[in-house]
């Protein structure tokens, strides 16, 4: 939450560009429920299964474009980090956006 919150101001006087705010490398859900599960302490149900027709394999989001273009790159490398982050603004706004 806090990395995709915190691009530099200049991002405000870009206009109409579209970035990707990602770190290049992915994580796969079983990282994210496990961090999930780590920073919450509660057990998140899952259920294993193949991978549905048409999911791809793997999804990465590159921020390379606002490096180039702004400078700007992610705070947080790791689920854990990341999971955290959005954890602590969710119990500090638990009606999400209202408060």
């Amino acid at each position: 939450m806090l990395d995709s919150a915190s691009p530099p101001q200049s991002l405000l006087d870009t206009g109409n560009c579209t970035y990707n705010l990602g770190n290049g490398e992915g994580f796969s859900v079983r990282e994210v429920i496990d961090a999930g599960q780590r920073v919450t302490g509660v057990e998140i149900p899952t259920a294993v299964g193949p991978r549905r027709s048409g999911d791809p394999a793997r999804l990465v989001a590159s921020s390379q474009r606002i490096r180039d273009e702004l400078g700007w790159k992610t705070a947080k490398a790791n689920p854990a980090d990341i999971v955290n982050s959005a954890w602590r603004w969710h119990q500090q706004h638990p009606n999400g956006y209202v408060d």
